[in-house]
């Protein structure tokens, strides 16, 4: 027979179930079921990991109650599956094969890093290992032994650097250069009938360079890097882009905004109509010339209320905050507390709310379309500006940035606009 309706012990709301007990929406938010799911396993196991409760406290904090449980359901499988219980181990079986290592995998890394029980997952060096596989594999078959060799010797610079502590070469720096280096072998091999490096002449690698004049400079640099790899290895004799040059450095030609699109953009982000993180990101880029990568890396360990400043990584000093930039930050600091997030970073989304990393680039691309401009046009705007009217030493130092970096910007005409009145 069915169970009588009986009022919820927490909302009151009749239910068919016991007298005393939870109706089902109760018990489903309960914050100790995943804390008795977890002592239930702990009594199952003969040799329960001391950690059991502690995990199941942290999957409770960063997911809804059901997700949590569901995990702790998948970690008893792997400390019941026979195998090692060591923290890196299940850490490497809960992986899941694919781009993404799944939520049981992330939650236990953060776990285990955080309480220094294993060095967590290396998903980023296994996806970046893929990439490299993947242009690799887009080469032509006969050329492809030595372009595998020298993604191996791109892979070997950059770990020795990373131990010698010099400049290393990021993964997408070292995907980029096997990109062109594949592009190379599909062309030389399909118009030029050419199946051996060493057949490669300066003519050959011209004609690559002119189907695409606006890429030369890349093309060039990734096929010079390669052939001098090729000739010290000895697999050619001959480096045929030693006599190729590059196109005179041109200034700078991207966009930017004028004064009056400027306004507009400043007025919309000091409203109260606009999302907080589309505000943070639009200021602090259109007065403060930051990059995506470093909106991304700002903490909120970074933001000094008090001082008025926050850290910027690559940045030798503080960056001063104007009050309208400050407001923007404020407003964020308020809605990420309204997250409940335990993420570290200033700029936190529902994708990364359970996590530690941060916003994805894509997002923090992205979250200007509503106004109608980009992050990479704000930046130049800013610095464009800095530069007409300081020293380049100057702004370098205060953008932690190449002076010499910062001369493609500086304009080879004068603004009439910006002459006195005096005849100069």
């Amino acid at each position: 027979m069915p169970l009588p309706a009986q009022p919820c012990a927490a909302c009151g709301a009749l239910a068919p179930k016991r007298e005393g007990l939870l109706c089902g929406r109760c018990w489903q938010r309960h914050p100790d079921r995943a804390r008795n799911q977890a002592d239930n396993l702990a009594a199952r196991l003969e040799n329960p990991p001391w950690w059991l409760a502690d995990f199941a406290e942290f999957a409770a904090e960063r997911h809804c109650m059901g997700r949590a449980c569901v995990m702790i359901t998948a970690l008893g499988r792997l400390l019941c599956d026979g195998k090692s219980r060591y923290p890196q181990a299940i850490l490497e079986r809960s992986r899941q094969p694919g781009r993404s290592a799944g939520t049981l995998a992330r939650t236990l890394e953060d776990f285990f890093v955080h309480h220094k029980l294993a060095f967590g997952l290396d998903q980023a060096a296994r996806l970046a290992t893929g990439r490299r596989q993947r242009r690799v594999d887009g080469t032509p078959e006969l050329l492809r032994p030595v372009v595998a060799l020298f993604c191996e010797h791109l892979v070997r610079s950059q770990q020795r650097a990373r131990r010698a502590g010099t400049h290393v070469r990021s993964d997408s720096t070292i995907e980029s250069a096997l990109a062109h280096v594949r592009d190379l072998a599909v062309f030389v091999v399909g118009e030029r009938a050419k199946t051996d490096w060493a057949l490669v002449q300066m003519v050959d690698v011209e004609a690559f360079l002119n189907a695409q004049p606006a890429n030369r400079r890349r093309r060039l640099s990734a096929a010079r890097q390669f052939f001098r790899w090729a000739r010290h290895d000895k697999l050619v004799l001959v480096d045929p882009t030693v006599a190729i040059t590059s196109a005179p450095r041109a200034g700078f030609a991207g966009a930017t905004l004028t004064i009056a699109e400027q306004r507009r953009l400043f007025r919309r982000w000091t409203g109260d109509n606009v999302h907080p993180h589309e505000a943070v990101v639009g200021m602090l880029a259109m007065l403060h010339a930051l990059n995506v990568s470093e909106l991304a890396s700002l903490w909120v360990d970074d933001v000094d209320l008090v001082g008025r400043t926050i850290r910027v990584a690559g940045r030798p000093h503080p960056v001063p905050l104007d009050p309208a930039s400050m407001a923007a930050v404020e407003a964020c600091l308020v809605h990420r507390k309204a997250l409940g997030t335990r993420n570290p970073h200033l700029i936190v989304t529902k994708v990364t709310k359970p996590r530690m990393t941060p916003a994805s680039p894509a997002y923090l691309t992205h979250v200007l379309d509503p106004a109608g401009v980009t992050t990479k046009t704000l930046r130049s705007t800013r610095i464009v500006d800095l530069l007409i009217s300081l020293n380049p030493k100057l702004v370098s130092e205060a953008l932690g940035m190449n002076a010499g970096g910062l001369l493609a910007y500086v304009a080879d005409t004068v603004d009439p606009d910006r002459l006195a009145s005096s005849n100069v």
